[in-house]
């Protein structure tokens, strides 16, 4: 099947650079262009596109409002163009807030070097994007967040299972609100000890990984260690916008920290995270990214060192991405003891790390995504 893509941009070159690196795969057709958020509302609304890709600095509507006006009217799955800049990565959050799948460096030079790798790189990912659910619904209509209890402040400052088939653009559902989930109790059986708390993610994981964390009170009993896939300028910008929203203090990660109950730790972009048990107490690990490996941050990684250092007393989480990133992660953690949970189909953006890990038959609990937090508070001692 052709995947349709609508090009929203107001750079000429870069609209004809796009248009023949996505056309040329034969899987791809570009059905318009646009030269500003406003025509890529309105083309959307006509076209009604597989993917839309997006620029986010433009004339008459930049491409956050776009994005905005484009899961009110008619959803579509959007993958952002964005700078790797701090400001970029704010940017890039504030769309993926307001609705877009997925984000790419619009400077091709730093997705790859290699036209043949960039035009690989560039077609597998509107392919994925266009079997995702843009703003996947949430178990439950979320209220008002409550105001968060008083903390202490925060210190300062690649393989793919078979992809989806495209989903119908009609029954598309509209982009989530930014407030925290429905506080609601749904314990099963006593709460459980965990050593560490360990999330992993990808496509779709910022906005998830927000509505888990947001559930969690400021007094959360364990350590936290979030791995997300980004790129490094992103991941300082992410770790802000997560701790001025959550009454857990959340920060990026730095070598030798130690892990403490009721703060999240996030990995740095272009790096792996191990954690070392010094005395019973984690110990953050930050190393140098292996080429060898697809991802930095990768799950495995951080996970593995967990099945090693806290065998049995860890619990895992797998959100929404795409790939199979965690599943061996998973795999060593289970076989040493420790527990897996992770995100149901419904409610996943992409469904393909969390697949992975329930197709191998490696999940103690398959969730929803805004059952995950209020699941966390309640058992988690």
């Amino acid at each position: 099947m052709t995947v349709s893509v609508l090009v929203v941009d107001d750079s000429g070159f870069f609209r004809k650079r796009l248009t023949e690196i996505l056309t040329a795969s034969g899987q791809i057709k570009v059905v318009g262009v646009a030269t500003n958020g406003r025509e890529g509302v309105e083309l959307a609304e006509k076209l009604r596109p597989d993917v839309i890709t997006m620029d986010y600095e433009m004339p008459v509507m930049d491409g956050i409002s776009a994005v905005r006006e484009i899961m009110k009217r008619q959803p579509a799955p959007v993958l952002m163009f964005s700078s790797l800049t701090y400001e970029g990565a704010r940017v890039t959050l504030d769309a993926l807030e307001a609705g877009a799948v997925d984000f790419l460096p619009k400077n091709f030079e730093e997705i790859a070097r290699d036209s043949s790798q960039l035009q690989k790189i560039l077609i597998e990912r509107v392919l994925d994007v266009a079997g995702s659910r843009p703003g996947a619904k949430p178990s439950a209509p979320p209220p008002t967040a409550p105001p968060p209890s008083p903390r202490s402040p925060a210190p300062a400052r690649r393989s793919v299972p078979e992809r989806p088939a495209i989903p119908d653009r009609s029954s598309r559902p509209s982009a989530p609100e930014p407030e925290a989930p429905a506080r609601r109790s749904i314990r099963r059986g006593p709460a459980k000890h965990y050593s560490v708390v360990a999330i992993g993610t990808s496509t779709g994981g910022p906005v998830a990984l927000q509505r888990v964390l947001m559930a969690l009170p400021a007094g959360f009993p364990a350590p936290v260690v979030l791995v997300q896939h980004m790129p490094a300028s992103f991941t300082p910008a992410f770790a802000e916008r997560l701790n001025k929203l959550c009454q857990i203090q959340v920060r990026q990660a730095e070598d030798g920290e130690m892990l403490k109950p009721g703060v999240a730790l996030l990995a740095p972009g272009g790096k792996q995270m191990m954690i070392e048990n010094r005395g019973g107490q984690g110990r953050v690990r930050i190393l140098p990214g292996d080429d060898r490996l697809n991802y930095k941050p990768c799950v495995d990684v951080t996970f593995g060192s967990l099945a090693r250092s806290f065998p049995g007393k860890t619990l895992g989480l797998i959100l929404t991405g795409m790939g199979s990133d965690g599943k061996e992660g998973c795999r060593l953690m289970k076989q040493s003891g420790s527990d897996i949970w992770s995100q149901d189909e419904k409610t996943s953006v992409i469904y393909g790390m969390p697949m992975a890990v329930a197709k191998a038959g490696l999940s103690d609990e398959i969730l929803a995504l805004d059952d995950i937090g209020p699941r966390l508070a309640d058992g988690v001692s």
